[in-house]
């Protein structure tokens, strides 16, 4: 589950990682009613409007700009709130901006010194390690980084069985050059951002740029917050963060009714059950020549309603022009499901792209037999590569 950055923000501010202050409006008065408010508590009249979206880049799409008075804030967040915000990491359309996030002025007037550094913490799966990965060229894009200049990127590997050493926190420091004060404070800002990362339950914290002030202050300016959904369970309060508005509106939908979907760019749609053989069979599709349109698992239970819902998730694309149901019956029979799937395609009336059907298991014969006296435009199938001819002949 990804958050905005002023949610991040508070995470990391709880666990003791200091943060470049700010508050929400969705109202340019709420603007200028919170810059007010900072004002006040940090004595800055400058202020830093940022666009809460789930995308990078958005200082390149203009959702990020400076303040230098209450009329300004006023007029950049009316332009900013209500926007269509397009950065390198969103669609053509963009995001809808919902809302800004008015934020302290922390690059001191006149201040020639300040210093920006790249820190992010996620996990290596390859080596079962969690893996903090630093660099001296923060505020720019990592990814360029590692492209043009590769021997600038540092990383640190964590035992999770053994924590954050206080060695290793120190040679992060060292590595980004610091000293006296300030490299001690990187050492307490590594260890409370590891921290932070570890008790949240996350797999991604990504701070760009972690800035170095003339008077040694490490703050964290932004903040990219990914939370592991497996673990939300332990965390009521941050999953109460999720912000469905800047989440895929299929795929919201299909959570809502127990479904697991993930849309895709392709052609072929997948209805499955179990994510491994979702994966086997948006291998099939290609192989046939088609291009998945999505990653759509319905568990274990794959009655009339489940198929009818996923069914109609799947035809709301409209790039789809063939369906591939590949169930496998072990704890459900096949011959139900294939009773829901000829009650579901009743349902729905027409349905004017082809179906190829394919249950393996307990009672596939008995379920072939259901499909092939349904009377219905649906094709069924027993093996792996006769599903795959089949979808290959409607797609050629």
């Amino acid at each position: 589950m990804n958050l905005h950055e002023y949610q991040g923000k508070e995470i990391l501010n709880s666990f003791g990682v200091e943060i470049q202050r700010g508050i929400v409006a969705t109202t340019p008065s709420e603007a200028v009613e919170a810059a007010r408010k900072l004002t006040e508590e940090t004595g800055t009249g400058w202020h830093v409007i940022k666009a809460q979206v789930h995308a990078g880049g958005r200082g390149k799409g203009g959702g990020v700009k400076l303040a230098k008075n209450l009329g300004e804030v006023e007029e950049i967040a009316g332009q900013i709130i209500g926007m269509n915000l397009v950065t390198p990491q969103t669609s053509a359309e963009g995001k809808k901006v919902h809302q800004v996030l008015i934020a302290e002025d922390v690059y001191y007037p006149g201040d020639s010194e300040p210093e920006e550094y790249y820190m992010s913490v996620l996990l290596d799966r390859a080596k079962g390690k969690n893996m903090i990965m630093y660099s001296t060229e923060g505020g720019m894009d990592i990814e360029a980084v590692a492209e043009e200049t590769p021997h600038l990127i540092f990383t640190e590997e964590i035992d999770p069985a053994v924590g954050l050493l206080p060695f290793q926190a120190r040679r992060i420091a060292f590595n980004l050059g610091l000293s006296g004060i300030a490299f001690k404070k990187m050492t307490k800002f590594v260890s409370a951002l590891y921290t932070a990362y570890i008790k949240s339950d996350s797999s991604l914290f990504e701070i760009n740029p972690v800035l170095k002030t003339s008077d040694d202050r490490i703050i964290a300016v932004d903040a990219k917050v990914t939370l592991d959904d497996n673990a939300l369970f332990r965390h009521k309060d941050y999953a109460a963060l999720r912000d469905e508005r800047e989440e895929n509106p299929i795929e919201v939908e299909a959570k809502a009714v127990g479904l697991n979907y993930v849309d895709l760019d392709g052609n072929v749609g997948c209805m499955v059950n179990g994510a491994g053989l979702a994966m086997a069979t948006m291998d099939l599709i290609k192989q046939a020549g088609g291009e998945p349109a999505n990653f759509l698992d319905v568990g274990g239970t794959a009655d009339a309603e489940r198929v009818e819902a996923a069914f109609k998730i799947i035809l709301r694309d409209p790039s789809v022009k063939a369906i591939l149901v590949n169930i496998f019956g072990g704890i459900v029979r096949c011959d139900r499901v294939a009773q829901g799937i000829v009650d579901a395609y009743k349902n729905m009336g027409n349905i004017n792209v082809p179906i190829i059907v394919r249950l393996q298991g307990t009672n596939a014969d008995l379920a072939k037999e259901i499909i092939d006296n349904s009377g219905l435009d649906v094709q069924s199938a027993i093996e792996f590569q006769e599903a795959a001819d089949k979808v290959q002949a409607v797609m050629s």
